[in-house]
């Protein structure tokens, strides 16, 4: 596999080694001891969970106070834009974004690391997003950030309508609001 680091310290792009031919493909989405040689992390992942939206769908910023989560995120069918937000105040990049492309024909896959807002919006027809997480989901202490924060000033690419958002995501407080 290939780990490239992006801008935000700690968040990385995984390019996996994929064995393909006029068949289909194969690759490894996740093996513990390559992933702690490539990334030089231990990652305890306890949950997996499967998302399917439809495009447009724009599902962030989440995170949560307690119990933060890291993700190793994908997608297996479509393509989202994939958003990583740095809200450790102790960071020098706090208050900075970092958005890749991740589709089922890249095969690419973003870690996220613990202490950071996470969210995607979809640009394909639809999407299959899949996460790996170092924590279980607690709905008492999750957060969300508005996605169209002014402050964050994210360049979510142009879907030629509004993003589709849930009831939870409209609600999002503003980034300097945010626990």
């Amino acid at each position: 596999m290939k780990v490239t680091p992006c801008t935000i310290a700690d968040v990385l792009c995984i390019d996996p080694r994929v064995f393909g031919d006029e068949r289909g493909f194969f690759y490894e989405s996740y093996n513990e001891r390559g992933f702690a040689q490539a990334t030089g992390l231990a990652a305890n992942f306890v949950q997996d969970n499967h998302s399917r939206s439809a495009k447009g769908v724009l599902r962030g910023l989440h995170y949560q106070r307690i119990n933060p989560q890291g993700k190793l995120v994908r997608v297996v069918s479509g393509e989202v834009f994939d958003v990583a937000v740095d809200i450790r105040r102790e960071s020098p990049t706090y208050g900075q974004w970092v958005g890749e492309v991740l589709s089922a024909s890249n095969k690419r896959q973003l870690w996220v690391p613990p202490g950071l807002a996470h969210g995607f919006l979809v640009l394909s027809e639809s999407a299959e997003f899949l996460y790996k997480t170092t924590d279980y989901y607690a709905p008492e202490h999750e957060c969300c950030i508005a996605w169209n924060d002014a402050t964050l000033a994210i360049a979510w690419p142009d879907i030629g309508e509004p993003p589709r958002l849930s009831a939870k995501d409209q609600s999002g407080v503003a980034f300097g609001l945010h626990p």
